[in-house]
């Protein structure tokens, strides 16, 4: 039996538009692209409800660059205590600053505080086990590395390639904007999805498809059924924002087709 696989981009703190998409897949297998959290008003929120789905068997939980940043001072905060290396801890903090000056300002204000010697313990189990690139096959199975069959690849920002700001492969795969490419794929991988990078419409440009809307200013939140070998069902849930904040996006690439799902409190189109 084939398993209904949908991709879901920059979420960055609307737990309101995750709830309306489970409420438009409930069988579905999610796999999200990361950056979660940030900039939108309710990360912690959306952290708890994409930790239970992952614990439910029902997500897939990518990092994102955003992700990144506010693992990077934590981690080396906890080598500190065990090493006591100052260096350690001005790593610590320079991370922790970059974080904030990034969008983890707003999970602060979420909190009323946050610091790396009380960092929320939700938070830290959800930035431990993020997986940076996966491929999905037809039959709806996700692999952590290249299958054999055709599959479709999905990172937050890129296919994994080497790239001289970013030698880890897995690195640039958080990092890298469409037009840094383009961006050589495994054997039998059909295309690609991305989110990070906004546009105004879901956008194709070659074999790479990116969805991300902007969703936590423009209420815009693109879903990508994945469907065989062919590209994705696209679903906007159009919710509560601001839509015409979109037009700052760049313009790339080919248009996609999209279906749009109107919510309660949205805008008219």
């Amino acid at each position: 039996m084939t398993r209904q696989v949908v991709v879901v981009p920059d979420l960055h703190g609307r737990p309101d538009l995750l709830d309306a998409t489970l409420a438009q897949y409930p069988e579905a297998h999610f796999v999200c692209l990361g950056d979660a959290i940030d900039r939108g008003p309710r990360s912690m929120k959306v952290v708890e409800k994409l930790l239970t789905l992952k614990k439910e068997g029902r997500a897939t939980l990518l990092m994102g660059n955003h992700e990144l940043m506010a693992a990077s001072g934590l981690r080396w905060y906890r080598q500190y205590l065990g090493t006591h290396d100052m260096g350690d801890y001005r790593r610590a903090i320079e991370g922790f600053r970059s974080w904030m000056r990034a969008g983890g300002e707003t999970v602060r204000s979420e909190l009323g505080g946050l610091t790396l010697e009380q960092f929320p313990p939700l938070l830290e189990e959800y930035l431990q086990d993020l997986d940076r690139v996966v491929y999905v096959t037809g039959d709806g199975a996700v692999h952590a590395e290249p299958p054999a069959l055709p599959s479709v690849l999905i990172a937050h920002a890129s296919p994994p390639v080497r790239h001289q700001q970013y030698p880890d492969p897995l690195t640039a795969a958080l990092w890298l904007r469409p037009f840094e490419g383009p961006f050589a794929m495994p054997e039998g991988v059909v295309y690609s999805i991305h989110g990070h990078t906004p546009v105004p419409v879901p956008a194709r440009l070659g074999r790479h498809l990116y969805i991300d809307m902007g969703a936590y200013e423009t209420g815009r939140l693109a879903l990508a059924e994945i469907q065989g070998g062919g590209l994705p069902k696209i679903t906007v849930l159009c919710g509560r924002g601001k839509p015409s904040l979109g037009s700052k996006y760049p313009r790339f690439g080919e248009p996609v087709p999209v279906q749009a799902v109107d919510l309660p409190g949205a805008p008219p189109r």
